[in-house]
């Protein structure tokens, strides 16, 4: 029996799920239609029955409300089983589905969610996951139409049931916005935004007590909105009016600075297939070996120009959600370092480059060694370390954008800034992540400034966290310190002088 389940190529082999579920519903599709047998069926049969059930719901529309029938008359394990298909199938064969079977695989999710069915929140997150950034074709922007509108027809059943699922919408639909606002208008379009606005701006001001759950990266997200008035209102409240969004919890939005994102948000924005590829990338593949998978992969995901913006969400990805073990690290495999670095390389607009470079810094910011973990900062300072002997100039647009965040992101909270900053640069050297700050200070490549700089930040900030600065300036004495300070501002003053 051919599947009507997925579209597949003469050279692909079958996908085993897909089998799996054509198999059981061939097996048992007499059984599948009134009068139902009244049995109650065994381990095995129940299992095949779930497998029959959902095939014939993706696959014969017509029958959708007989066949959801009698799963809840068969249902003995809270859809639990029938959920983890559900997520398999979205995970595994979502690309490849008919269109039909997406249309139905949104109607059973939305009645999954009616009946509170375990596994639920693993089922949305797996279809947000399947929404590419950056994709403006008329499948991608249907899903996208869809969910939202699921998120907010099922909004009470979601917040009683699954309100951490509302975070991962949030988290999904500010990210898309920002994408979908650089689209042309046209209907189609115009009544997604106005959808996407319409669920995150109730997620601010009805569950605020949620939205706060996804952390720093919330404001990052935000920022990228305050040019549509609906966010200005909310951004300006976040500043200068926290009454506003009726928690007590809330207060400033340092709080936000403060609390680190998950790395499960993170993957929101990557496709199981992308999420693939890269740990391959960064697992297996040795460094001088990767240009071939490199060039695959942006052939694959990143060849249309508006798909640049996927880079922003893989950066953040690769710093915070793929911590590689030791041995990963100790061997020859290619870095997160060099990865990024490529795909630095690989932005062709300048607010892409700003936000990827944006992502790679974020948590250096707000660094705090008893919340954050090291290897989410890890990338920066390596990339800016390993790229000084052949690519200074890569080292140079690094740290300058970093001066750049400490003086102009947020200047009312310059002291927070700073201290994240710092605290990242000791952590790195307590961890050896930097054998030294020597390394930066004493570079002869570096320009002056950017030492200068470097020195101000590591000697005149001693008061502001002086117990961190103790270990970490054992290989690079203040002496030394000020002898360089004062090297650096002669040779500015100088050149100063000639210009």
């Amino acid at each position: 029996m051919a599947s009507k389940l997925i579209q597949t190529e003469g050279h692909e082999a079958e996908n085993p799920i897909g089998v799996c579920l054509r198999e059981a519903f061939g097996l048992i599709e007499s059984q599948l239609r009134p009068p139902f047998p009244l049995t109650i069926p065994s381990p095995p049969e129940y299992v095949n029955l779930n497998r029959a059930i959902l095939y014939g719901i993706l696959c014969e529309p017509h029958l959708a409300k007989v066949h959801i029938k009698h799963l809840h008359g068969k249902i003995t394990d809270g859809y639990g089983f029938f959920t983890n298909m559900l997520t398999k199938v979205v995970n595994d064969l979502y690309p490849k589905l008919v269109d039909t079977a997406k249309v139905q695989l949104i109607w059973v999710t939305s009645e999954m969610v009616s009946v509170s069915a375990i596994g639920i929140d693993g089922l949305l997150v797996a279809l947000l996951r399947q929404i590419v950034s950056g994709d403006f074709t008329e499948g991608n922007l249907w899903l996208c139409s869809e969910l939202v509108g699921l998120f907010l027809a099922k909004w009470d059943c979601l917040l009683e049931e699954e309100p951490i699922a509302l975070t991962s919408a949030l988290y999904t639909f500010l990210r898309l916005l920002a994408d979908h606002y650089r689209l042309s208008s046209n209907s189609k379009s115009d009544a997604l935004k106005q959808l996407e606005i319409k669920f995150c701006i109730r997620m601010f001001r009805e569950q605020f007590h949620l939205c706060f759950k996804i952390g720093r990266d919330l404001v990052r997200l935000l920022q990228e909105l305050v040019h549509i008035p609906e966010f200005g209102a909310i951004w300006k409240d976040l500043l200068v009016n926290p009454g506003e969004f009726k928690t007590s919890d809330y207060r400033d939005i340092s709080q936000l600075y403060l609390s680190r994102t998950s790395s499960r948000y993170f993957l929101l924005r990557i496709t199981p297939e992308m999420e693939t590829q890269l740990r391959f990338l960064l697992t297996h593949v040795n460094l001088g070996s990767q240009k071939r998978y490199q060039a695959w992969f942006g052939r694959k995901f990143l060849s249309f120009p508006e798909r640049e913006t996927l880079v922003v969400d893989i950066v953040r990805f690769i710093c915070c959600s793929h911590h590689p073990p030791n041995e990963i690290i100790q061997s020859a495999v290619i870095p997160r370092w060099a990865v990024i670095g490529w795909l630095l390389k690989s932005c062709g607009r300048n607010y892409v480059q700003a936000n990827a470079k944006l992502a790679l810094f974020y948590d250096w910011m707000f660094f705090d060694e008893r919340l954050d973990n090291v290897m989410n900062i890890e990338p920066a300072i390596l990339l800016i370390v390993h790229s000084i002997p052949k690519y200074i100039d890569v080292t140079h647009t690094l740290l300058e954008f970093l001066f750049l965040l400490m003086e102009n992101y947020d200047v009312g909270r310059k002291d927070i800034i700073n201290h994240g900053v710092l605290s990242a640069f000791c952590m790195l050297v307590r961890k050896g992540v930097l054998h030294s700050l020597d390394i930066l200070v004493n570079c002869d490549a570096i320009s002056p400034f950017l030492k200068q700089r470097l020195v101000e930040l590591f000697s005149g900030m001693k008061a502001i966290v002086s117990k961190e600065l103790q270990p970490v300036l054992k290989g690079c004495s203040l002496d030394l310190l000020k002898a360089s300070s004062v090297e650096a501002q002669n040779t500015v003053a100088g050149n100063t002088h000639e210009q």
